[in-house]
């Protein structure tokens, strides 16, 4: 597999190509982002997409305790 990084100036990511021509997608600096794309500029789009999905998650932490909560009634 191919692993490149690629930078637009802004954001650094890492990609690793699949057998397929996908690509995915991590961060350097926060390793919780973790996307897929099929083109490098999608793989910046869809990075900015799991940043402000991980920076909105973050900013409720109501929101863990909610998904806990939900597994739990389901594993009953």
């Amino acid at each position: 597999m191919k692993k490149y990084t690629v930078s637009d100036g802004k954001l650094v990511l890492n990609l690793q190509e699949d057998e397929d021509g996908w690509y995915t997608v991590t961060s350097p600096t926060d390793p919780a982002m973790i996307t897929q794309a099929k083109t490098i500029k999608e793989a910046f789009r869809m990075a900015r997409d799991a940043f402000a999905a991980l920076a909105e998650s973050r900013n409720d932490p109501q929101r863990w305790e909610k998904a806990g909560r939900q597994r739990m009634k389901r594993s009953a």
